[in-house]
């Protein structure tokens, strides 16, 4: 086939220029690979839905991922919300952060709470920058925790789910701006 092509004369250049021109579409058009590691078993054809960075008093704090079957977010499908620290944090502020904003949202009892907080406090490591927890809404409503790709836990509640990702993805989020770059609705 080859010897053809280069037997076609002038016509090899701009041949050339078309397989080359060929693969660079085809590398453009295809979807951003999901980068959530094992959590990409959990969220069938995982793709970017959208992604943002959380500052804070002009600190940087997290990039965040969002990615979901075929990179279309649904909150109550599986998705996974990877967010890769730009600062070193402990465990322990991780969890005092999210018990924070759960209860900021309202609508969970003080004892689902503390029963929440006693999860996440024996899931969430220190993390150091450049790290990456990745949370997995499953299929049933679970959540699972990774780091770096290495499962830390789960929480089976599907209440604790619906609350818990609300922190970065509801409708009372801190960061609306935040939110709207995820499920892909902002610039």
């Amino acid at each position: 086939m080859i010897s053809r092509i280069m037997s076609a004369g002038s016509n090899w250049p701009v041949l050339s220029v078309f397989c080359l021109f060929m693969a660079f579409a085809g590398m453009v058009a295809a979807p951003a690979a999901a980068d959530v590691g094992p959590a990409a078993r959990t969220v069938p054809s995982a793709e970017l839905v959208g992604k943002g960075r959380m500052t804070y008093l002009g600190f940087k704090v997290f990039d965040a991922e969002l990615y979901a079957p075929n990179g279309v977010y649904s909150a109550s499908g599986p998705f996974a919300l990877k967010l890769k620290y730009l600062r070193n944090f402990k465990g322990k502020t991780i969890t005092e952060s999210s018990v924070k904003e759960i209860k900021r949202q309202g609508g969970v009892s003080a004892a689902q709470l503390a029963s929440w907080e006693k999860q996440m406090t024996a899931i969430f490591p220190n993390v150091a920058a450049g790290q990456a927890i990745t949370g997995v809404r499953t299929a049933n409503g679970s959540t699972l925790f990774y780091l770096d790709g290495r499962k830390l836990g789960t929480i089976s509640d599907p209440a604790f789910t619906k609350k818990f990702f609300s922190i970065w993805l509801g409708n009372k989020t801190r960061n609306p701006q935040l939110r709207a770059r995820l499920v892909g609705a902002g610039s």
